[in-house]
């Protein structure tokens, strides 16, 4: 098992959804369970990255196959743990993604030591007979596989969770519930893998969390960033759109609202808000130091948003943005992605938070349309593009607010402190992340506060 562990900690950094990047992982094996396959053994590790603080759990799916039949591409081979043996990472083997499909679909049990895995399935699918499965490519913390059928059966996208906690993914909780209530601004759920492993945080016992987690696949649509980028290139009036977008969100709120308990804001909530705020802007400073001369007026933001009446919390999408949305042509606008923030704990993504803070993340997406244009194409006039962003963000909130029933202009301070925290964390991500786009929320701190009330 050593072999094993030192092969997986060599190819693991060098994979999107690792999250510390720069370091070599040190790996102990939690678990590990089998799939039934013919000429070759499919296997997923659950392995602790006790290196990090706190520890990540990590799910690595491996198709291991005598060396000499392998004719994987170089960049889906993760090694040769022993001579003769080589693993192919699972998803790009067809031995893997055939064998997982049929678990969500048909339900079923798998085990190993110390591992225990269900499937799940929600809905009998239109069989189409046998399935090709390729890899979604760009993917940051997860590995999703597109299943196309061969005849008229129904297309499926499975996500593959890399990084395991304890606990129901909301991405499923929300999605299947939404489903299952009639939503059509979700796509149906197929099924999802259940599994039991041993608790890493204590040592003792097991937790029960997510594996896996399949849906309908909408084949040929765009998700609502380059429509959106399209549109406001092309100089394209985009408010009737942003209108529907702002009704299709204010619609999944009120269902999540009705389908999961909601509560009044605490005063404790108010506090933990606060501590995050102003921890965010801290580091902000540190990282942007052009960001230190508005403390003040940030602050001041703040401090309107904690004195102000609070609606109740319930639960959201909690990671809400353009590239969250697809458009379909029958359907209309399709949230996708109910995770949550993916740098945030579970225990914090399944609770009740503010619905305005999908909206907060939703203005802040169409103000990052016009800033990567300025950027991309300085030619544009900027004069134009501001008006586009302006009649899209305030298209946006009419329709939401016209299906919500929320009153945006009494909520307009917290409204306007979300979209500003939302702002300060994008400022630190561009700073580390793509330096030249720090700009982009440069200008949306300035914008918000001069004018904190505004949401157009």
């Amino acid at each position: 098992m050593d072999s094993t562990l030192a092969c997986l900690a060599a190819w693991m950094p060098r994979q999107r959804w690792y999250a510390a990047k720069g370091r070599l992982p040190s790996l102990r094996l939690v678990g590990r369970w089998d799939l039934p396959a013919h000429d070759c053994t499919v296997r997923t590790f659950l392995v602790a990255d006790e290196g990090a603080l706190p520890v990540v759990l990590y799910q690595i799916p491996v198709v291991a196959r005598a060396t000499a039949t392998v004719d994987a591409h170089p960049d889906h081979v993760i090694g040769s743990p022993e001579p003769g043996t080589t693993f192919i990472d699972g998803p790009h083997d067809p031995a893997y993604s055939s064998a997982l499909l049929r678990l969500i679909v048909e339900g079923g049990e798998a085990a190993g030591p110390g591992t225990s895995v269900v499937g799940r399935p929600s809905q009998r699918i239109q069989d189409g007979g046998e399935r090709s499965a390729s890899v979604l490519a760009g993917e940051q913390s997860n590995t999703s596989l597109i299943f196309r059928p061969g005849g008229d059966g129904t297309p499926i996208i499975c996500k593959v969770f890399r990084q395991l906690h304890p606990g129901l993914n909301p991405d499923i909780e929300l999605t299947t519930a939404l489903a299952a209530a009639g939503s059509t601004h979700v796509p149906p759920a197929v099924g999802a893998i259940e599994g039991r492993w041993p608790d890493t945080t204590t040592e003792v016992g097991s937790v029960t969390g997510s594996l896996a987690f399949a849906q309908e696949f909408l084949p040929g649509v765009e998700d609502a960033w380059r429509v959106a980028l399209r549109a406001a290139a092309a100089g394209d009036d985009f408010t009737s759109r942003a209108h529907a977008l702002g009704e299709a969100t204010a619609d999944v709120h009120v269902a999540l609202a009705r389908l999961f308990p909601t509560r009044a804001a605490l005063p404790d909530d108010r506090e933990a808000t606060a501590v995050t705020w102003r921890r965010r802007l801290t580091i902000a400073m540190a990282e942007v130091p052009a960001i230190a001369d508005q403390r003040d007026a940030v602050e001041e933001v703040y401090a309107r948003a904690l004195e102000a009446e609070w609606p109740p919390l319930q639960r959201i999408h909690g990671d809400y943005h353009l590239g969250q949305v697809l458009h379909d042509a029958t359907r209309g606008w399709v949230l996708l992605d109910f995770e949550g923030e993916p740098l945030r704990p579970m225990t914090e993504r399944t609770r009740p938070d503010h619905a305005l803070r999908d909206v907060a993340g939703m203005l802040r997406s169409f103000d990052y349309v016009g800033g990567s244009i300025r950027l991309d194409h300085p030619d544009h006039a900027s004069g134009a593009v501001r008006e586009w962003v302006r009649a899209a963000r305030q298209g946006f909130v009419e329709g939401y607010a016209a299906v919500s029933g929320a009153d945006l202009g009494v909520q307009s301070a917290l409204l306007s402190a979300l979209e500003l925290d939302k702002a300060v964390y994008e400022a630190i991500y561009e700073a580390r992340n793509r330096p030249t786009w720090v700009a982009i929320p440069l200008r949306a701190i300035m914008r918000l506060v001069e004018r904190p009330a505004a949401v157009g």
